[in-house]
C-alpha cells in the first residue's frame, strides 16, 4: 500500500506487538511468508492494526477473513517453489466506518467461489464462503503487470 501512513514489514524482520504507525493510521500492510509462521503473522498483525484502531470488536472476524484470503492465496496463487520467493502482500485500510482486508498475491487466475451446497463436512472449498458471509462485500482487481488483490470489506461498526 502506498498511501500515507501506511506501514510494511519485511519478513526478515522480526515482528512483535503492534504495528508502528504515527498519528491517526488509514492503512497497514504486511508481507506474509508462505509459512505456518506467515499465518501466525498475519493473524496477530490483523489483531494488533484493529486494537490499535480501537477495532476489537472485528478483531475475530477480520482474523478469520486474513486467514481464507492468506490461505487461498497460498493454495491457489504461489507459484512453485522454484519460481523463488513468492510475494504475498497483506493490507489492512479503514474508511468511513469501513474496514477493508486485501490480499495480493502473484496469481492470474481469479478466486472461484463456490456456493454453499450445506455440506459441512468438506474439506476444501468453504474459504470464500466464509468470507461471503462475514463481508459486507467482497471481490477482486487484477494488478498489472501480473497478479491479482482479493479484497473484503467489513463493517467498523459493533454487532448487536
Amino acid at each position: 500500500m502506498s498511501e500515507a501512513g501506511a506501514t510494511s514489514r519485511s519478513e526478515g524482520l522480526p515482528y512483535a506487538g503492534g504495528p508502528v504507525l504515527g498519528g491517526h493510521p488509514s492503512a497497514a500492510a504486511l508481507r506474509v511468508a508462505c509459512s505456518g509462521e506467515g499465518f501466525a503473522r498475519a493473524r496477530g498483525f490483523t489483531r494488533d492494526t484493529l486494537s490499535g484502531w480501537s477495532l476489537d470488536h472485528r478483531g475475530d472476524d477480520a482474523v478469520l477473513v486474513v486467514t481464507e484470503l492468506v490461505s487461498n492465496a497460498v493454495t491457489h496463487a504461489v507459484p512453485s517453489p522454484t519460481a523463488g520467493v513468492p510475494e504475498i502482500r497483506l493490507g489492512l485500510a479503514l474508511d468511513s466506518g469501513d474496514l477493508t482486508l486485501t490480499v495480493s498475491d502473484p496469481g492470474d487466475d481469479m478466486p472461484v467461489f463456490h456456493p454453499s451446497d450445506g455440506s459441512a463436512l468438506r474439506e476444501h472449498g468453504r474459504g470464500l464462503c466464509i468470507v461471503d458471509a462475514l463481508a459486507k462485500e467482497w471481490g477482486w482487481t487484477p494488478r498489472s503487470p501480473a497478479g491479482k488483490t482479493v479484497w473484503a470489506t467489513l463493517s467498523t461498526r459493533p454487532l448487536t
